[in-house]
């Protein structure tokens, strides 16, 4: 478990906020345009630099497990937790709600306002999408992220097939190199990417398929979709786990109260 640290900020919070996300972010800076006193905890250095620098907001860097979670709700003594984490980081969620509960500490679910769909191929979970890409033998793109590799390599001939798109960041480069990913097949930069640079991506690739999450607005998934329709590939979604939570609107007006 890698160990969160502190950057400068406010000695108490009335707010806590797991973010990594667009919508995290933004209601980061709502707090401290009204000057109300936050802490958003996000897993990356990356994450934080995207963040506002503020008197108002506490910025806590690192990965925390559930007992973490709960150390830092306690010390924090914050009024209610917002969980704004990616829709699809659903151990994460968990944990969170798990340290609430634990702790009796309010929590209230940020949701991600959904893209429409109607027009790809979805697939319920990982399984679903291998046994889908196996019935193929086209090149495929993937822009799932690091985490879903792992599970990438049961689709037949991944290493002729399949391209990734990640972060830029070496461990990350390193991990596909050790599942035999070659180097050639990793496009490796930072989003958001507009529909031209996906264009760019999928010519690069040479593929057919492209396969993404439905990431929402926020998230670059119509430029996806836009992108997929000018080169004629097929976009296979992986369906977003159902939720129950409040808009950033709804948030505010909750906080606010």
């Amino acid at each position: 478990m890698e160990k969160w640290s502190l950057r400068e900020g406010t000695e108490m919070c009335e707010l806590l906020i797991f973010g990594g996300t667009t919508e995290g972010r933004e209601l980061a800076e709502y707090c401290c345009e009204k000057r109300i006193r936050s802490a958003v905890c996000v897993a990356t250095d990356y994450g934080a630099e995207l963040l506002p620098v503020s008197e108002y907001l506490r910025i806590i860097t690192g990965r925390l497990d559930s007992s973490g979670m709960e150390k830092l709700i306690s010390e924090l003594k914050c009024k209610c937790v917002i969980d704004a984490t990616h829709p699809y980081a659903t151990e994460v969620t968990a944990n969170i709600k798990a340290a609430c509960t634990v702790t009796q500490m309010p929590y209230y679910r940020l949701l991600r306002s959904s893209s429409e769909t109607t027009e790809c191929r979805k697939v319920r979970n990982m399984e679903q999408l291998v046994e889908v890409l196996n019935s193929t033998e086209k090149k495929v793109l993937s822009t799932l992220g690091s985490k879903e590799i792992p599970k990438l390599t049961a689709v037949k001939k991944y290493r002729e097939r399949l391209w990734v798109r990640v972060l830029s960041n070496e461990d990350i480069i390193e991990q596909c190199k050790k599942l035999g990913i070659d180097r050639s097949r990793v496009i490796a930069e930072k989003g958001p990417f507009s529909t031209e640079r996906n264009i760019e991506h999928l010519k690069l690739s040479g593929a057919e398929i492209l396969v993404t999450k439905e990431s929402g607005t926020t998230g670059g998934f119509p430029e996806k979709i836009e992108a997929a329709r000018l080169c004629g590939a097929e976009v296979i979604v992986l369906e977003r786990p159902v939720e129950k939570g409040y808009t950033l609107d709804e948030i505010i007006k909750i906080i606010s109260e």
